[in-house]
């Protein structure tokens, strides 16, 4: 598995990551029970995946705690693992985001204990709060990165505005925010930005909450309290659209012996935009089948032929 340079900085990641918000998340899923979380970090690293993705918000620390505690095993060396974490949420208040450099001085501080580690590859500014100068909380980040505390420097849900602003001095590494073959947005809001200014991008959401995996058929009927019918993606007709597009993948995932999902994942490891794809997951056996994706070698004319296809 091939690695990449985080913006400037001196981390160098697996371009195939863990996103781990099933690991630990339990306020963001229903069921999950924690050895099967850690099951799922073992078979990332033993597929050779070394990024894995967190924050406070999976779980309110509970997702660094597993990976903290997988990372003590003998069988896996912290310093061959590239661990990224997100912190803005202020504990005890939902939904209120705090970006000051005494919040996020203390939020690395106490990830570092959670993750048992002396230091954090990626700190990202999970979300943008509506007071704190973005330059100054990014320069508290600088400083941290001076200490030896973090590696590399993320914001994750800014806009091009308020990276301009966070970039100020030169200290952003990467930026994370919603990217996928179904939200596009981002190839023309910040794409040009990033790239001229050697800035990192790492989509979530890749999949698409299974979207992009070829699992739906376009007739499925949800109940009225399942929480994807607040998702336009799954309301039609939106959502047949979606779905007659991942239709005509099923062919070339056949072509190239491979699933529907991991010709998607593919096809982000070829974006000469995206540096990394952190493809999340609830069961080990996911793991696996996502880490194939990286023996996927698509053409150019594959390539362009999926970009084309979720052009609506």
């Amino acid at each position: 598995m091939s690695d990449v340079q985080i913006g400037k900085s001196q981390v160098y990641a697996s371009t195939l990551g863990l996103g781990t918000n099933a690991v630990g998340g339990h306020n963001l899923f229903a069921n999950l029970e924690d050895e099967q979380g850690k099951a799922v970090l073992r078979e990332a690293l033993r597929n050779g995946i070394t990024l894995l993705d967190t924050a406070y918000a999976y779980g309110h620390g509970r997702s660094e705690e597993l990976i903290g505690e997988v990372l003590q095993e003998p069988e896996f060396d912290r310093a061959r693992v590239i661990l990224a974490t997100k912190a803005a949420h202020v504990p005890g208040q939902p939904g209120v985001m705090d970006n000051s450099p005494e919040f996020l001085r203390n939020a690395v501080e106490d990830a570092l204990g959670r993750l048992q580690t002396d230091y954090i590859d990626i700190f990202y500014i999970h979300f943008p709060d509506n007071k704190t100068p973005k330059n100054e909380a990014v320069a508290a980040l600088a400083e941290l990165k001076e200490a030896g505390k973090i590696r590399a420097i993320g914001v994750s849900n800014f806009s091009l505005d308020q990276i301009k602003e966070a970039n100020a001095e030169g200290h952003l590494d990467v930026v994370q925010d919603k990217y996928s073959l179904l939200h596009r947005e981002s190839e023309t809001t910040l794409f040009p930005y990033l790239e001229a200014n050697e800035i990192s991008f790492i989509p979530y959401f890749p999949l698409a909450s299974g979207l992009l995996t070829g699992k739906y058929t376009g007739t499925e009927q949800f109940e009225k309290e399942d929480r994807r019918l607040k998702n336009p993606d799954f309301q039609a007709p939106r959502f047949q659209e979606i779905t007659g597009a991942v239709n005509q993948l099923k062919p070339l995932a056949k072509a190239n012996d491979c699933t529907v999902a991991q010709l998607v994942l593919a096809w982000y490891l070829k974006s000469p935009h995206v540096a990394a794809v952190i493809p999340g997951a609830k069961q080990a056996a996911q793991v696996a089948d996502n880490a194939k994706a990286t023996d996927v070698h698509l053409s150019q004319a594959d390539y362009q032929t999926i970009s084309d296809l979720f052009r609506f």
